[in-house]
């Protein structure tokens, strides 16, 4: 079973920034393409980023583009969200989110992710 584990998440006033990460343990595939999805009370869970395994490939959500960059790590079994400018919009439960695979055909999709985490709270005050 693979297990995601996601940490940085935590309080910050707007305009500020915070970094999240993810990685995953347990059973791990040899590639993997990972994304970043966000759920705010009373909201369905919506798409942020994701990315490729080889990292070549990266999508955005268009209300975090120019903001949010995604990136692995050099190990590529760590995903990090940089998140910059935020604002009290941004505030969410984020989920790291993860499918077997060097890509996949539709990565802003909730339904192409087998595993996810357990979450990490971002609050953003005004």
């Amino acid at each position: 079973q693979v297990q995601l584990v996601e940490s940085g998440g935590g309080l910050v006033q707007a305009g500020g920034s915070l970094r999240l990460s993810c990685a995953p343990s347990g059973r791990t595939f040899s590639t993997y393409t990972m994304s970043w999805f966000r759920q705010a009370p009373g909201k369905e869970r919506e798409f942020v980023a994701a990315i490729s395994w080889s990292g070549a490939n990266t999508y955005y959500a268009d209300s975090v583009k120019g903001r949010f960059t995604i990136s692995r790590g050099n190990a590529k079994n760590t995903v990090y969200l940089q998140m910059n400018s935020l604002n009290p919009e941004d505030t969410a439960v984020y989920y790291c989110a993860a499918v077997g695979g060097i890509t996949t055909a539709q990565p802003m999709d909730v339904d192409t992710y087998a595993y996810w985490g357990q979450g990490t709270q971002v609050t953003v005050s005004s």
